[in-house]
């Protein structure tokens, strides 16, 4: 099975290809599967948006599945926010690395540095049928990042998850997974269609 992952970020594809690593799964992003332009992420929701984007790809691979998540930081302090515009809150043009500074100023003087990761996995079938997956973890902010950014992932020398001593960004791709909020919402995806091949 071939599945359309409706992503260019480099990061993240390797990260989801690996959490299907083993799997009769194949995952392509859309550079693989020769899909051009992106997705218009105004959504509400995270689950919107995740919607949003796997019916992007959906539009041009239609016989065949699409996935695609949104994934958001929410903090306490800032009443959720950034939340659902976690990946433009410093601008549409800004760099990972802008994306972080600008985190880090939003937070600079902040006692309370809690905030939630949360991940939301839209599949779509062939035959358009749509499923939801979601993960989350819970942890703190810190204020000097001690690496730099993974890329398109500013966030990532900040966030340490409760009951961790390293950040996202210093930890190796497969450990993330193994605690992440994408990685717990994508192996939901992975079983959902292992369960579906062994059907057929």
């Amino acid at each position: 099975m071939t599945v359309i992952l409706s992503s260019r970020n480099p990061t993240k594809i390797h990260q989801i290809r690996q959490l299907f690593e083993g799997s009769p799964i194949n995952i392509l992003g859309m550079d693989d599967a020769g899909i051009e332009g992106e997705a218009i992420e105004d959504g509400e929701t995270l689950r919107e948006n995740a919607l949003k984007k796997a019916q992007f790809a959906k539009g041009y691979v239609a016989n065949a599945w699409t996935m695609a998540d949104d994934t958001g930081i929410f903090i306490a302090a800032l009443d959720g926010r950034p939340g659902v515009r976690s990946g433009r809150w410093a601008g549409e043009s800004a760099t990972t690395e802008e994306g972080m500074q600008f985190a880090l100023a939003k937070m600079k003087g902040i006692s309370d540095r809690s905030a939630t990761f949360r991940t939301v996995v839209t599949l779509i079938s062939p035959d358009g049928e749509e499923y939801f997956f979601t993960g989350e973890v819970q942890g703190i902010l810190i204020d000097i990042p001690r690496v730099p950014p993974q890329p398109k992932m500013p966030y990532s020398p900040l966030f340490i998850p409760h009951g961790e001593e390293k950040t996202w960004a210093e930890m190796s791709t497969e450990y993330e997974n193994n605690i992440s909020h994408r990685g717990k919402a994508f192996r939901q995806a992975r079983v959902f269609l292992e369960d579906l091949l062994e059907k057929k």
